[in-house]
């Protein structure tokens, strides 16, 4: 199996610019963490953006987190020493130990084998019929330069995420679009402008302006039918 982010020419996948995303952040937390209970492996953890937050829900009893890349997972120590990290991928998690949840944002898009990276989570988590909270960019129209350069390897589209899911043992509980004005913001700036980096004011400003609106919307009125993002709530079959 090839490492994630092998295909990757940037080093630091915009962490500067993402760390300003704090209420896109929090939303991806809201809808999840209902479903993030008992023992949670997050996958892809990066330098630790996502992981203070999971560290505050008090439903979670243990949380394992994995990074396959040596540079963040030093960072990732530096910024929580007493979090529990794996330097690798699922495959390195405990053998014989059963999972209640997973949680991936925006990793499986990295991964060119996620029909069987899927499957692996469907094992960990297939004792305690445990639920796999999934994050991926959607919609392959958008693929764009600076997907290339972050090692993306697809964009999902709606019936091909169901699909995988399901072939992988998952029977699902959410499978929705997210952020349908980051669908415009993503297609100008990197589609037709063909930008190769986010610029942090310009992040700034749509997480604290446009994107509370947005969210507000999506998760209390009407889902989208379409958007930047697909999120999938998934349960594990015994």
């Amino acid at each position: 199996m090839s490492a994630p982010n092998a295909a990757a020419t940037t080093d630091d996948f915009e962490f500067a610019a993402l760390n300003e995303a704090r209420n896109y952040r929090e939303a991806l937390i809201k809808e999840f963490g209902p479903s993030l209970r008992g023992d949670v492996i997050e996958i892809g953890a990066g330098i630790g953006q996502i992981t203070g937050l999971l560290r505050q829900l008090p439903q979670i009893s243990r949380l394992l987190s994995i990074e396959p890349d040596p540079a963040f997972s030093t960072r990732f120590r530096a910024a929580h020493p007493d979090a529990d990290l794996i330097e690798g991928t699922i495959e390195q998690a405990p053998e014989g130990a059963d999972w209640d949840g997973i949680l991936s944002i925006n990793v499986l898009e990295h991964i060119e084998a996620d029909e069987p990276e899927l499957a692996r989570y469907a094992a960990a988590l297939s004792v305690r019929r445990g639920a796999l909270c999934l994050f991926v960019p959607a919609r392959p129209e958008l693929y764009s330069p600076i997907d290339k350069d972050f090692g993306h390897f697809r964009r999902y589209t709606r019936p091909e995420l169901r699909q995988k899911l399901q072939s992988a043992g998952f029977t699902l509980e959410r499978l929705t679009y997210f952020n349908c004005v980051g669908y415009f913001a993503w297609w100008l700036n990197f589609c037709l402008l063909k930008k190769r980096d986010f610029e942090i004011a310009k992040v700034r400003a749509f997480d604290r302006l446009i994107f509370p609106i947005v969210h507000t919307v999506e998760s209390t009125l009407i889902r989208p039918p379409f958007g930047q993002s697909l999120l999938a709530i998934a349960r594990a079959s015994a």
